[in-house]
């Protein structure tokens, strides 16, 4: 008869309290990072709040300029004496705003751990947020105009989180904005804090005694850390300006609006009713602020690649420096408008975790605002350095020009051209060993490519004309942002055998997906030394 072995549910095993108690000596007490136990507070740039007060006196005189005609009225009631009482009151609710913006930059601190980045805010009601490392998406560094002449930059660190899970510093001097970025994304990376120069070596923890954590005294000084090495930087494409400016105007609804300027500019001329041509005026103001938007937000459009992942520089009155680390950027997009199809020139899109959100997503987002078919390829390497096919350039321009069953793409059926007759032969899907590559649209053309591992859930949509037809949709979906794969109008067995390979495709390779630290995936020392002395 078999005798029943300890711990297989039968007897409890025999525990030596010596040995346990002596492994718990090892280990020590778990670490503390409450509010009280975070020091190295610091606070953002003196004049932040001359640049955060700005914009209350610049409300007020909107304000005040929108009313002018009242303000005369009243102005004339008064005896020409009204006006002192304006200019007090504007002066007023100045004194007001910068002396809310001073109390509030007084009170707002910030401190940097391994672990996350820790906010304090708050005049009224105090509050402290953090951003956790692990979970950091980019970091940005962001120079307003204003900002810009005084050499002071905003840091935006966003994180996978859902909107609001970010954190922003405004304003830090460029200089510290620039150090504190390296710093970010080399503990983001899995590198380890280095070592202050001239620092005592830390004890063996041995036998720790548990300490309870001292209360903060803000005004203690601190030992400044080491800094990190800012990663090298090798540049792959820059936008040139008059590509940029060519491609704005054939671009969205400002050919549409050009064209029906120029008829009803040539209407006015023939009728000699020039009275018509005010209610052209809302469109073109429309227009030109389009064009504007893309020139600003596009000029001086520069990408390179480091350690540290994607770097991307733009901006014209805004100069904005993102950096989004490796295996952050969850699909990318290639569209071309009719008017480019000549030129042959595509944006590049793509969806990060914390971008997307608000009103700066169509900025944040994007890769190459104008590329060519040979930048387009290179922005998609440098998310997606293999493809698991054997000649990617192959695949890439089947997918930009292709059309039904070719290049191993698998199309809509026939029966599709009675739901969508003028571009049913473009909707397509390919997959490879890496992603998944869909394609669509006949004259505003879009391909998608998304990473098997960054498959977030994945589902079928079908209308009644398409149960009919035995048709259905596939859907992929991402996080938040601009692209948005799906496959229109595909046989109905097709789109359930796909999402059910999809489904395992997704589920192997985040499996075997680099994790988050990325350093710390391909073997990198993480024990990174000072600056000025060697790794």
């Amino acid at each position: 008869m078999t005798q029943p072995h300890p711990g297989d549910g039968h007897e409890p095993a025999a525990v030596d309290s010596a040995a346990v108690e002596a492994e718990l000596r090892k280990v020590g007490p778990e670490p503390v990072e409450g509010p009280d136990a975070i020091v190295g507070w610091r606070r953002m740039h003196p004049i932040t709040p001359a640049l955060k007060g700005w914009r209350i006196l610049a409300v007020v005189i909107g304000i005040v300029v929108i009313q002018s005609d009242n303000l005369r009225q009243a102005v004339d009631l008064r005896h020409g004496k009204a006006w002192l009482a304006v200019l007090g009151g504007v002066a007023l609710v100045a004194l007001i705003g910068f002396a809310y913006s001073s109390l509030a930059w007084r009170v707002t601190r910030f401190a940097v751990t391994d672990e996350a980045v820790h906010l304090r805010t708050g005049l009224l009601f105090r509050q402290q947020r953090q951003a956790r490392l692990d979970r950091l998406q980019a970091v940005d560094v962001v120079q307003p105009l204003l900002a810009r002449l005084v050499g002071l930059s905003e840091l935006k660190i966003e994180t996978a989180g859902g909107d609001g899970s970010g954190v922003s510093l405004a304003f830090l001097r460029e200089a510290d904005a620039e150090v504190l970025r390296a710093e970010l994304l080399a503990l983001a990376a899995g590198l380890h804090r280095p070592a202050a120069p001239g620092s005592a070596p830390t004890a063996p923890a041995s036998a720790p005694a548990p300490v309870s954590p001292a209360p903060m005294d803000e005004t203690a000084p601190q030992q400044a850390p080491a800094r990190f090495d800012a990663a090298p930087e090798r540049e792959v494409y820059e936008l040139p300006i008059a590509r940029l400016v060519v491609a704005s105007f054939r671009s969205g609804a400002v050919p549409v609006l050009l064209l029906a300027g120029a008829g009803i500019v040539v209407a006015v001329a023939l009728s000699g009713d020039f009275g018509s041509i005010f209610y052209l005026l809302p469109a073109l103001a429309g227009g030109a602020a389009f064009v504007w938007n893309r020139v600003n937000q596009g000029a001086n459009f520069r990408a390179a690649i480091s350690p540290d992942g994607i770097r991307l520089r733009h901006g014209l009155t805004e100069n904005r420096a993102q950096t989004v680390p490796p295996g952050r950027v969850q699909a990318i997009r290639l569209s071309q408008t009719p008017l480019w199809r000549g030129k042959d020139w595509w944006r590049v899109e793509i969806n990060v975790a914390g971008y997307g959100q608000g009103n700066e997503s169509q900025r944040d987002t994007v890769l190459h605002p104008v590329a060519t078919r040979s930048e387009a390829m290179t922005a998609l390497w440098m998310v997606l350095p293999d493809l698991g096919v054997a000649d990617p350039v192959a695949l890439i321009d089947a997918a930009l020009d292709s059309s039904g069953d070719d290049a191993g793409f698998i199309g809509a059926p026939r029966s599709a051209r009675w739901v969508d007759p003028v571009g049913w032969r473009r909707h397509g899907f390919r997959v490879t060993d890496r992603a998944l590559v869909t394609r669509s649209g006949r004259f505003w053309r879009q391909v998608d490519v998304v990473p098997h591992e960054r498959t977030q859930s994945l589902g079928i949509e079908q209308g009644w004309l398409q149960r009919r037809l035995g048709l259905a949709s596939f859907v992929l979906h991402s996080t938040p942002g601009p692209v948005s794969p799906r496959v229109e109008h595909l046989s109905g067995a097709v789109a359930a055998a796909l999402i059910d390979e999809q489904a395992a495709r997704a589920r192997n390779a985040r499996a075997v997906a680099t994790p988050e630290q990325w350093m710390r995936a391909v073997g990198v020392r993480t024990d990174a030394a000072p600056t000025g002395e060697s790794a």
